[in-house]
């Protein structure tokens, strides 16, 4: 797994976890990485310091270009603003993919693998199987919520 900072073209900057560097790249060529707050998918690598694990590790100090609208690593951020990030995230996710329910793992190495059309799909997979995928190079990513028929 490899963690960047990434930065969209209005200048929110934002954390995002991938599979790889490989896995970051086809994703962002795909469109299907986008800004948690304005949802652009004009996305770049901001410029980062690498992260060496010491006996003591150093307080991570946040870039200088740091957005005035994302918060400091560790401050609370408005609740409003999350949820109403989501909202438009699950949208943009509904609008664009095809939901393949619990035949995502299988949907995802299928289009990985060249036996299936590529398209945008999203769905369940359990902790093993989205292990496997992620090891085998598949470019997943989990989303922050769940169908709505299995909401509250």
């Amino acid at each position: 797994m490899i963690k960047y900072t990434l930065k969209c073209d209005s200048g929110h900057q934002f954390d995002s976890w991938f599979a790889n560097a490989g896995a970051y790249d086809s994703l962002r060529a795909a469109g299907h990485v986008s800004c948690a707050s304005c949802g652009s998918n004009q996305i770049d690598k901001a410029v980062m310091a690498p992260r060496v694990a010491t006996s003591r590790m150093a307080p991570v100090v946040p870039a200088e270009d740091a957005s005035a609208d994302v918060p400091p690593e560790g401050a609370a951020a408005d609740p409003a603003e999350v949820e109403a990030a989501l909202r438009k995230m699950r949208a943009e996710v509904e609008k664009n993919a095809t939901y393949v329910g619990g035949n995502f793992a299988r949907e995802a190495r299928d289009m990985h693998l060249g036996d299936a059309p590529d398209r945008p799909i999203w769905g369940e997979a359990n902790a093993r199987e989205a292990k496997a995928l992620i090891e085998d190079g598949v470019p997943v990513a989990p989303l922050p919520f769940i169908p709505t028929r299995k909401a509250n």
